[in-house]
């Protein structure tokens, strides 16, 4: 028998007997190529195989990637005591790590690819402009605005033609508008006015590309994507097209929102209302640049407007839609909603939206709970991840190297029963409101939407707002019908949209 005739002897036995001793193993792990194939194999839906293989692992499971590759072995938890560790006890050891910019290239160096000095800097920043009084006077303005003026003229209009619509499309047209005006005093105008339907429009398309791109980033050898960047091939060509519009609109906004702060600059200073200052023109103001420092540090502007984007856009608009679209399997706990809003914010000699003030939207306690349910079971950021600094051992007992990579998956937390309980996997806003009819307060690193510890969200507040305004200015107007068929399952992105879009017909509620 030749030498040749052995070897592949040898290789057929040999997988033979792996394949022998894989085949009831939930994520095989195979020579040179690790554990990779099953990821590729599952990748449609990602989020429920991951789910499945940490609920099979008792929550924390160690991923080992291809030989030779970026792809290293890494931790995948869901465990809420692992999470913790991560995220607040020992958060000086967890960090971006070296592929993070990389991955993440689009955000540049904003606040969310920042680490240590540089990070605790921009939220310094951040955090008094968001928490501001004037500022969320000024969002909940230009949130009304936009909903009287096209949201809800635009639905109505649908409405009596009994037009099939994709309300995914809807809001995060409606959403991208919003934050444009709120970070950049500049209304993109996205939204028609003229009722027509939505044209796709380059730059809102291109955030979903670059969202796609950053996904595929994580688990695709960095050799294969690199080259697919220097050939300019695949994902990596829709990336530049799609980074080159946002950039290129992100550099009108910038001269908009500067050229709009000088005419304000040269009225009078008892005109000039700085409440009506739109976040980048407030950051740059506390960063203390000049005119000519701004156009050096033009790179540093265009990233801030870049994560200001990425943070309030997709964000809100899927939160929205799986809440809409739980609530349309779930006519009881819609009717509960109406009811509240009958209760609280109903005015006969006021305009409803008009009337939707932050005393009003605060006694909606029902509408919050269901708003948590369904960030609960949908976060809009399905996965998070850190890199080690140097060892450490998790709570689960699992042993942290130097430059380790852990990823919790918060679609997974929001399905644990050790959580969540039994009934995990059910929409029961009851679960958030206590016996005295207020919001139970859970803790961050178990409700992990807004992530925990120092990096949690500073646009928490800012986006309950928005979603209970939406929410019950649409549920007040309109009933919501899922066309019949259409299938509903969640995108492989690093934002948690529906795949097939959302697909509805509108009806005008009788009040």
């Amino acid at each position: 028998m030749a030498l040749f005739e052995y070897v592949s002897l040898f290789v057929a036995i040999l997988f033979i007997i792996l394949w022998r001793h894989n085949k009831n193993v939930l994520i095989p792990n195979w020579p040179i190529i690790g554990m990779l194939p099953s990821i590729w194999h599952n990748q449609s839906h990602i989020h429920d195989f991951v789910t499945s293989v940490l609920k099979h692992h008792g929550g924390t499971f160690l991923f080992k990637g291809p030989w030779f590759t970026n792809i290293a072995n890494f931790i995948l938890t869901s465990d809420p005591m692992n999470v913790h560790h991560i995220t607040s006890k020992n958060f000086t050891n967890y960090g971006k790590g070296t592929d993070f910019h990389e991955i993440f290239e689009i955000l540049g160096d904003g606040i969310v690819n920042s680490d240590s000095d540089e990070w605790k800097q921009e939220r310094a920043l951040l955090h008094p402009l968001l928490k501001n009084k004037s500022f969320m006077i000024f969002l909940q303005q230009t949130v009304q605005k936009k909903l009287e003026n096209c949201l809800l003229p635009f639905l109505d209009q649908a409405s009596k033609g009994g037009q099939i619509l994709d309300l995914q499309d809807i809001l995060e047209t409606f959403t991208f508008d919003n934050i444009c005006t709120i970070s950049f005093g500049f209304d993109a105008n996205c939204f028609p006015y003229n009722f027509n339907e939505l044209s796709e429009i380059a730059y809102v398309k291109a955030v979903s590309v670059l969202e796609d791109t950053i996904l595929l980033r994580h688990y695709i050898p960095k050799c294969i994507w690199k080259l697919q960047k220097w050939l300019q091939i695949g994902q990596e060509k829709k990336n530049k097209v799609a980074q080159q519009d946002l950039h290129q609109f992100l550099s009108t906004c910038i001269a908009n929102s500067k050229a709009h702060e000088e005419k304000r600059r040269l009225r009078s200073s008892e005109d000039v209302n700085e409440s009506h200052s739109c976040l980048l023109i407030k950051l740059i103001m506390k960063e203390g640049l000049e005119k000519e420092e701004i156009i050096k540090n033009e790179k540093y502007v265009r990233d801030t407007a870049v994560n200001l984007l990425g943070a309030g856009n997709g964000t809100i608009s899927s939160g929205l839609c799986w809440f809409f679209w739980l609530l349309s399997n779930h006519p009881n706990v819609e009717a509960k909603i109406i009811q509240e809003i009958r209760d609280n914010c109903e005015n006969q000699e006021e305009d409803f939206i008009t009337n939707l003030s932050f005393e009003k939207l605060d006694k909606l306690v029902y509408l919050h709970g269901a708003i948590c349910e369904a960030l609960r079971l949908y976060p809009p950021v399905p996965f998070e991840h850190k890199c080690a600094v140097k060892d450490d051992i998790l709570p689960s007992g699992d042993v942290v190297s130097p430059n380790t990579k852990l990823i919790y998956s918060l679609y997974a937390m929001g399905r644990m029963e050790q959580i969540w309980g039994e009934d995990c996997l059910e929409f029961k806003p009851e679960r958030w409101i206590s016996d005295r009819g207020q919001i139970i307060h859970v803790p961050s690193y178990k409700f992990i939407t807004f992530n925990a510890g120092p990096r949690s969200c500073l646009g928490k507040d800012i986006s309950f707002v928005q979603m209970k305004m939406v929410a019950s200015a649409m549920l007040w107007k309109f009933q919501i019908h899922v066309v019949e068929g259409h299938s509903i399952t969640p995108r492989v992105s690093v934002v948690l949209r529906m795949e097939h879009g959302f697909k509805v017909k509108l009806t005008k509620r009788i009040i």
